[in-house]
This record gives C-alpha cells, structure tokens and sequence, in this order.
C-alpha cells in the first residue's frame, strides 16, 4: 500500500509545468465534450461506443482472440465511423465555434454583425399576434451573426420591407408563398418558402408540429432566432439555440426579441435560464408552469 502511494508522489513530484497544462487542457476538452453532447443524439451514440469499449476490454482481459481480432480491425476505419456518426454534432461545433470564437463573447472579441431595428420587431410582434389570433400557421426566422444563405437553397428571394400587411399576406394559406419560413436580415424579408432543417432531437413532444421542429432545427445549426405561430393552437412560441420558448404572450415576446437581437435590454425580465424550456428535457417539462 505504502510502496503504491510513494509511487503515486514519485510522479507528482516528477511532472513539469507543461505536464499540468497539457492534463488541464485535455480535461476540459473531455468535459465540453461531454458537456456538448449531454442530451442530444450523440450522447446515446457515444454511450453505445463506451459499450463497445468495455466488451473489447473485458475480452482482452479474458483472452478472446476472436473478439479481439476483430475489434483491433474495426479500429482502422473506427476514425471514419465517428465522423459518421457524429456527423450534426461536429458541424454544429465548428459552426458555434466560428460564431463565437474560441474564448467566446467575453473574451470581447466577438463582434455582433447583424442589425435588426424596433420598428422591424415590432411589425413581426402585430403580425405574428394577428397570425395567432386568426390560427394561422407562420414560422418568421431572424439571422444574427451566421449567414443563413447556405439555408437558402430553393427559397424564393424577395427583398422587401418587413410590415404587418406582407407578412400576413405571405402566410395566407391560400396564397404561393405560405408554405415554408420567411428569412429576416437587416431589416429586410430577403427569403420566403424557405424549407429549413428539421431537429433531430428525439426527446420532442409530438405535439409539435413540423414548424416548431424547423424553427429547432435552424437554431441548432446556426445563432438564428425563429418566430413560431402554431395554427392548431392559435399560440406563439420563441426557438434560440435549440431551445423553445412555449405559448408566449405579446408582451413577453416584444421583450425577448429585443434581448435576444441586442435591441434594448429589458430591466424587468427574469434571467433567460429561468425562463427557458429545453428540447433536452423530459415531456412532461416542456408545459412550464411559471407565466412567460
């Protein structure tokens, strides 16, 4: 036991300072890893792989040539496979990397591009009221730092002022140009019918409709903010960053659109965190029970 523990301080004492660095850095990589991939899709894949692991170890431990001729061949193209598989996961990194950096907004390096007006907020704000009112499906997305051109594939372009009247006319159902989501970008209604990507999260209620899982789906991918008006329920509904905020009433909505897009803080609002409903969550959570 004794020899045990002075082997343990012969290493401690016997390490530099760039050994330490080097532990610090790999041990926070692991845990925004980790941090990252709790409650997505990816987290169940790499709990299968860590399943994986333990049979290939127990099988060396045993001594089962089979097994493990097998699992040491997998592991040639087992590189391959992860990028595969964690295919979403790693393109949302990379995309939430180029957004904010590496060190992030605090770092005060992160300069915020987009420019998106009070009188623009407000037009969406009486439309989307309207929409509600009159149980007319909309889905309004507004693009922040990333570029959502690469989304844009088979929209329509327009390029208009953004007003209540063409809003509504745009998600008239009888009308071309209602299926599908209306871009925002400085102001400016630059796309329309837009087919946007569908989350993948598993644990969404199917109460949801296909919009709700679009305006999730981009705000996974990208820093974009999404306006949603459910048509079976007549009720509106705020996606950032992956996450729903459920039945909002116009007021709450005129103050987390400002927050959200940098137009003036709100002094009375709760803290976003408090607020908010997760796609990571359980069901039975995403019917909040505090008024928002």
């Amino acid at each position: 036991m004794f020899d045990s523990f002075d082997f343990v301080i012969d290493i401690v004492l016997s390490m530099r300072w760039n050994d330490l660095l080097d532990i610090l850095i790999v041990s926070a990589l692991i845990y925004y890893l980790l941090k990252f991939l709790l409650g997505t899709k990816g987290w169940q894949i790499l709990i299968g792989i860590m399943v994986i692991l333990s049979i290939w170890f127990t099988a060396k431990l045993l001594d089962l040539n089979t097994i493990v001729w097998i699992f040491n061949n997998l592991w040639t193209v087992g590189i391959f496979l992860i990028i595969v598989l964690f295919q979403p996961e790693i393109r949302k990194a990379l995309a939430k990397l180029g957004e904010r950096g590496l060190l992030g907004d605090r770092a005060g390096f992160y300069i915020t591009s987009f420019n998106i007006n009070k009188r623009t907020v407000d037009e969406v704000i009486r439309a989307s009221t309207f929409l509600a009112e009159h149980k007319i499906g909309a889905l309004i997305v507004f693009e922040r730092n990333t570029n959502l051109l690469n989304y844009a594939e088979g929209c329509t372009k327009l390029d208009a002022t953004v007003s209540l009247e063409l809003l509504i006319s745009i998600f008239e159902p009888k009308t071309p140009l209602h299926d599908g989501a209306v871009v925002i970008k400085d102001n400016r209604i630059s796309f329309v019918k837009c087919v946007l990507p569908l989350t993948i999260n598993p644990d969404i209620p199917s109460e949801l409709g296909t919009r709700h899982r679009a305006g999730l789906g981009i705000t996974e991918e990208t820093d974009a903010v999404a306006v949603i008006v459910s048509e079976e329920r007549g009720t509106i509904s705020i996606a950032v960053n992956g996450k729903l905020y459920k039945d909002v009433d116009p007021l709450t909505l005129k103050k987390l659109l400002f927050d959200l897009l940098g137009i003036e803080k709100s002094k009375d609002r709760k803290p976003l965190t408090k607020r908010i409903i997760s796609t990571t969550s359980k069901v039975n959570r995403w019917k909040s029970s505090e008024n928002i």
